[in-house]
């Protein structure tokens, strides 16, 4: 059973996901950190702060759905994110890796919650 947005599976990938960014961006140049690591943890953390806000407001389908939406989004952002930081090499390829097929996944069950969402 689903008591909060904590429950989420979505919930819990995606705040995994943004502390492991969090992390990873420490690492980058120091004039990056506030460039384009500052965008990927912006982006990261966007997509559980959706969730919970959405879910907050779950009595309404559409509510929810609007905040998954913009989920969604923040995990594409994020892809395009790390590219750019592989591209640049401030990742290496295993890294990327796992980062960019983590965002994929997470952006494919936000989907599915997305589809089969009802309204209590």
């Amino acid at each position: 059973m689903i008591a909060s947005y904590e429950d989420l599976e979505i919930y819990q990938q995606s705040y995994k996901l943004s502390l492991e960014i969090h992390k990873i961006t420490q690492k980058y140049p120091e004039y990056e950190r506030y460039e384009i690591g500052s965008q990927l943890r912006r982006a990261a953390i966007s997509i559980p702060l959706n969730i919970a806000e959405g879910y907050g407001k779950k009595d309404s389908a559409a509510e929810f759905k609007r905040f998954l939406n913009i989920a969604q989004g923040s995990s594409n952002e994020m892809k395009v994110l790390v590219n750019i930081s592989k591209d640049l090499e401030y990742i290496d390829n295993e890294t990327y890796e796992i980062i960019a097929e983590s965002y994929t996944a997470l952006g494919k069950r936000i989907n599915t919650l997305l589809k089969n969402w009802k309204q209590f």
